[in-house]
C-alpha cells in the first residue's frame, strides 16, 4: 500500500527539477535503483540543506504514492564523504562508480550486496584525500566493477578457455565468449598479457581496499576486458576507467550535475 518508506541510499544523481525541485536518482538496499522527488530542495531555506547531493549515503523517509517517482520528506546523514570533493581524481572515480551501478543495476530488484559495495569504495575514495590517494587509482576502479560484475552473474571465465575449456596457452580475451580464450581459439578475442589476467584474476579474490597492482598497459587490457564483459552479457556500455593521476575537475560522468 501507499505509505512511508524508510530506505538508507546513495545518492546516484541529482537532477534539476521545475523552479526549485531535484529529481534524485538512488540506489538502496531493498529497492535497488529508484527515483524521487525532493521538493523545494533548491530553494535558500529547505529543510534539507545540502545533504541530497550526489555521492551522500543516507537515511531517507520517502512517500510512496500512485507514481513510480517516490517523494523526499525526511533526510539525515550518514556520511557525506566531504573530503572526496576535495580531490579531482576522488571526484572521477566516485562519479563513475555510481555511473557503473547505475547502469549495471538498473531495476528495483534488491542487491544488498551492491549498495553496500558501493558505500564501501566510496568511503575508500573519500579516505584516499589525505595522504594516502591509493584508492582513487585506475586499478581500485577496475576492481571495483569485476565485483559490480560478480554480483551481478557476469564475473568472466579466467580459470580456462571460455570457448574450448583448454587450461594453458591463455594469450587472450573474448567479450562474446566471456573470459580468457586459448591461442587455438584467439581469433575470436583481443591478446591480454599475463600481467592483465594475473591483475583480474587476483582482483576478483581480493578485498575491495587491496586492488593489486598492476602497469598501465596491463590495467588499459584489464580494462577492455570488464568493458566487453559488460556490453557482451549486460548489454551496457561502461564509460572506461580513468587513472589515478591529476584530472581537470568534473570530467567524470555526472561529477558536475545539473
Amino acid at each position: 500500500m501507499p505509505g512511508p518508506v524508510k530506505t538508507e541510499a546513495v545518492v546516484l544523481r541529482s537532477l534539476r527539477y521545475g523552479e526549485a525541485d531535484r529529481i534524485l536518482h538512488l540506489y538502496t538496499p531493498r529497492r535497488g535503483r529508484t527515483s524521487a522527488i525532493a521538493k523545494g530542495v533548491r530553494r535558500a531555506r529547505s529543510r534539507f540543506g545540502g545533504r541530497l547531493e550526489p555521492f551522500f549515503r543516507l537515511n531517507l523517509i520517502l512517500h510512496e504514492g500512485r507514481s513510480d517517482l517516490l517523494t523526499v520528506t525526511s533526510a539525515e546523514t550518514v556520511t557525506g564523504h566531504p573530503r572526496l570533493r576535495e580531490h579531482a581524481a576522488a571526484l572521477d572515480a566516485a562519479a563513475r562508480a555510481c555511473d557503473a551501478v547505475s547502469r549495471l543495476f538498473d531495476t528495483p530488484e534488491p542487491h544488498p550486496g551492491v549498495f553496500h559495495l558501493l558505500c564501501n569504495e566510496l568511503a575508500l575514495l573519500d579516505g584516499a584525500v589525505d595522504g594516502d590517494r591509493s584508492h582513487a587509482t585506475h586499478a581500485n576502479q577496475l576492481a571495483f566493477r569485476l565485483k559490480l560484475l560478480l554480483a551481478a552473474g557476469l564475473a568472466p571465465q579466467l580459470a580456462g578457455c571460455a570457448s574450448c575449456g583448454e587450461a594453458d596457452h591463455l594469450t587472450a580475451f573474448s567479450g562474446a565468449a566471456g573470459g580468457v580464450v586459448c591461442s587455438a581459439c584467439e581469433g575470436s578475442g583481443f591478446p591480454l598479457g599475463e600481467e592483465a589476467h594475473g591483475f583480474l584474476t587476483a582482483a576478483l579474490g581480493s578485498p575491495l581496499a587491496d586492488a593489486p597492482v598492476a602497469g598501465e598497459r596491463a590495467l588499459r587490457q584489464a580494462d577492455r576486458a570488464i568493458a566487453e564483459t559488460a556490453e557482451h552479457h549486460a548489454h551496457v556500455r561502461l564509460s572506461r576507467a580513468a587513472g589515478g593521476g591529476p584530472r581537470s575537475r568534473g570530467r567524470g560522468p555526472d561529477a558536475r550535475q545539473a
